[in-house]
């Protein structure tokens, strides 16, 4: 999150925040905590998916001819191999869809934090710190 350290004082004097920079800061918080959750979203998304290519690998291995059992909600399913493949293969589609957008949201937000950022380095210089710890 943006850290705001004390001013020296003769930089105290010259800085005076308005209500529409106080806005842009406030915005720019907002989005770094949104981005901050939507990272660790496509990163539990990220281990999601390669949960699931390691089952497709298993499945792989296992005799077609024995079916599997198969997690539906909160129980289990015999399942033929193809069935059960099929459906892996559906969730992974689910989650590639899912990441993708997840990708999109951080950039666009990272985007708008970077005009919101340019606008306040410029009015208020080194009197502001919306760097990341």
């Amino acid at each position: 999150m943006g850290n705001f350290g004390l001013l020296d004082k003769e930089e105290e004097n010259d800085v005076e925040v308005q209500w529409e920079d106080q806005q842009k800061i406030n915005r720019f918080s907002r989005l770094n905590v949104l981005v901050d959750q939507l990272e660790e979203h496509y990163k539990k998304q990220k281990t999601e998916k390669e949960y699931l290519e390691d089952l497709a690998m298993e499945i792989e291995l296992h005799d077609e001819d024995e079916p599997v059992m198969y997690r539906v909600g909160q129980g289990f399913m015999l399942l033929e191999v193809e069935d059960a493949q099929q459906r892996i293969e559906k969730q992974k589609e689910g989650i590639d869809n899912k990441v993708e957008e997840l990708k999109t949201q951080i950039e666009e937000t990272e985007k708008e934090m970077a005009k919101l950022k340019a606008a306040l380095y410029n009015k208020f210089g080194k009197a502001i710190n919306l760097e990341k710890d």
